[in-house]
């Protein structure tokens, strides 16, 4: 597997120091929102508590409003070059028979693509580090630094285990549904969701695909995802005390449940050495602005993964914040003002599809209500594609 890998850290350890902002979080959220400030020439830091280039529990699928952010970004050729398959069709299978929908080119976009997460975060990472962003892994925040009400840096600690000061006039929190700024900042819920599925997943080998393949039945949902390296994600979907500690026994059951035809051409592919298993939490969205932070990413939204949709959001939302950002920097406009456009927009482009996914994760729907579902599920994507396409594309992005 080929894919653009992040530039080393700078020789120097992290040092104490101040910054315009500092994103905490160096996946995609977060090394996409990096990558956008640092290529308009904000100083800008970017820290993970993790290692390097590791991989992230995720079925790691691209929505066309993703694949389009990518290619805005001349990104989506590193993609292409790590040998990422593309994706020319879905099939959605609830009923009788399967629909079939050809991808039709479109907003400059004529395929999908489902880069393993080994290949993408390295590729936004380094996207970040040759656009000037300061990148240091193995870093964790455990403290905002405040004067008054208003968030005025972080305190961390290094990978040498030295703790650090770091200052700036914004801290994005993209640090996922555990957020320690969205935690320390108290960031409130403004939507809960009332369902949780749990998703067990695997890669197989030599499986015959029809590009991606999403099956619902009730408390048994898959999906068949092709990657790098000629696997296929295969993943299922259905209530926790279903799926348990998950397995290959359990994705095939679930499969077999939702289309004996999928299930014969994975009988026939090479199983996963292992697999992965999430157990479930119900979505969210936060209130993601205050006086000097701001959240991206699952850190202030996250929806049930049975919709395949998280990075396609992350990306969507890496743009809207950075737009933000840079507004109330180049502008002096209000911060305030700014942060609260961004989470509107968000949240306009994020509520019809967070009330279907939470309504999916249910799994008490029948052929009927899913089949409206999902065609409410395409209306809001739509509508993402729509706002997404209307940014200028030559501008200060």
């Amino acid at each position: 597997m080929s894919a653009v890998m992040p530039s080393a850290n700078p020789p120097s350890p992290l040092q104490s120091g101040t910054f315009d902002v500092i994103v905490v979080g160096a996946r995609v959220a977060g090394a996409a929102t990096a990558m956008l400030l640092a290529r308009q020439g904000l100083k800008t830091l970017l820290v993970d508590h993790q290692r390097a280039n590791t991989d992230a529990l995720s079925t790691h699928a691209l929505m066309r409003a993703g694949v389009l952010q990518l290619a805005r970004w001349r990104l989506l050729e590193h993609v292409v070059a790590a040998s990422t398959p593309p994706i020319g069709r879905t099939t959605f299978v609830y009923g009788d028979e399967p629909i079939v929908i050809t991808i039709k080119p479109s907003d400059g976009v004529d395929a999908l693509y489902a880069p393993r997460r080994t290949v993408l975060d390295p590729i936004l990472v380094s996207a970040a580090v040759d656009a000037g962003a300061e990148v240091h892994h193995q870093t964790t925040v455990t403290d905002l630094m405040r004067r008054g009400d208003r968030v005025v840096g972080v305190r961390a600690e290094t990978c040498a285990g030295q703790p650090v000061e770091l200052r700036a006039r914004l801290v994005v929190g993209a640090d996922g549904i555990r957020s320690t700024v969205a935690n320390r900042t108290g960031a409130p819920f403004t939507r809960l969701g009332r369902h949780a599925s749990a998703t067990t997943y695997g890669y197989w080998s030599g499986l015959d695909t029809n590009g991606y393949e999403w099956i619902f039945r009730p408390n048994a949902a898959s999906g068949i995802i092709p990657t790098n390296d000629g696997q296929t994600c295969v993943f299922a979907s259905a209530p926790a005390d279903r799926i348990q500690r998950g397995g290959t026994g359990v994705i095939r059951e679930i499969v077999a449940q939702g289309s004996r035809e999928v299930a014969r051409r994975l009988s026939s592919a090479t199983p996963p050495m292992g697999t992965r298993t999430w157990p479930g939490h119900r979505g969210f969205i936060r209130r993601s602005h205050g006086p000097g932070w701001a959240l991206v990413g699952d850190a202030g939204y996250y929806k049930d993964p049975i919709s395949a949709h998280g990075i396609t959001d992350a990306l969507r939302d890496a743009e809207l914040l950075a737009r933000s950002i840079l507004t109330c920097f180049a502008d002096d406009a209000s911060e305030r003002d700014a942060l609260a456009d961004y989470e509107a927009t968000r949240d306009r482009l994020s509520l019809p599809l967070f009330e279907v996914v939470d309504r999916i994760a249910s799994h008490e729907w029948d052929e009927a209500e899913i089949s409206d579902l999902l065609l409410r599920l395409n209306s809001a994507m739509a509508s993402e594609i729509e706002t997404l396409a209307a940014l200028d594309p030559v501008g200060r992005l």
